[in-house]
């Protein structure tokens, strides 16, 4: 997990969050589709006190549902990020990955680790989590500000960092992830998430 810099990389602000997720190339990332303009955007790992303590790693493509790239559809508001190798190495080698998870429902408390842009340190918080319609989930967290838009919401955190989690979601879909900073919202995982996951595990093999 790490926060999203723009090309300016440390010397500027991180105005996302994102996460590493297991692929057979290693080397996916997924945030929501606001988040990702261009490929010039920088993904840091573990981000803190203004430290890249696992490098800063370059974006090669990016991944978004058509209806996103069409309307910006909420429903639609996830991205995965092929990222390049880094000194020979993968993203995932170097820091590990969550597991993506798709249907998971409401029933699991949800774990959502942040980078708010007022902030050098992730933020996390536990909670349970809502239906806010059949395509979008709700939950309530308190200081998740600019920034955080695109935090992994985990399932089955074995720590605080997230470690072992499977990712259910991310902030972002409705209001772009919410308009108050205690209430967060995510697309619901399912089956288009996966489609776009395998179109990013093809495109990254190429």
């Amino acid at each position: 997990m790490g926060a999203v810099f723009d090309s300016d990389g440390l010397s500027g602000t991180h105005h996302c969050t994102a996460s590493v997720v297991d692929s057979p190339g290693k080397d996916l990332i997924v945030t929501a589709a606001h988040c990702l303009g261009t490929t010039s955007d920088l993904f840091v790992p573990g981000y803190h006190d203004g430290q890249a303590p696992y490098g800063i790693w370059h974006i090669q493509r990016i991944v978004t549902d058509a209806q996103w790239n069409s309307d910006s559809d909420p429903d639609h508001d996830v991205a995965f990020a092929v990222v390049e190798p880094l000194n020979g190495r993968s993203i995932e080698s170097v820091v590990g990955a969550y597991t993506l998870g798709v249907g998971q429902g409401t029933s699991d408390p949800v774990t959502i680790i942040g980078y708010p842009e007022v902030s050098d340190e992730a933020i996390a918080c536990t909670d349970s989590v809502t239906a806010y319609s059949s395509t979008q989930l709700r939950i309530y967290c308190t200081g998740y500000s600019g920034g955080t838009s695109g935090s992994p919401w985990l399932v089955g955190a074995g720590s605080q960092d997230g470690s072992g989690g499977t990712v259910m979601g991310v902030i972002g879909g409705y209001e772009q992830g919410g308009d108050s900073d205690d209430v967060s919202y995510s697309v619901a995982f399912g089956s288009a998430v996966q489609s776009l996951y395998e179109q990013a595990v093809s495109d990254a093999g190429n």
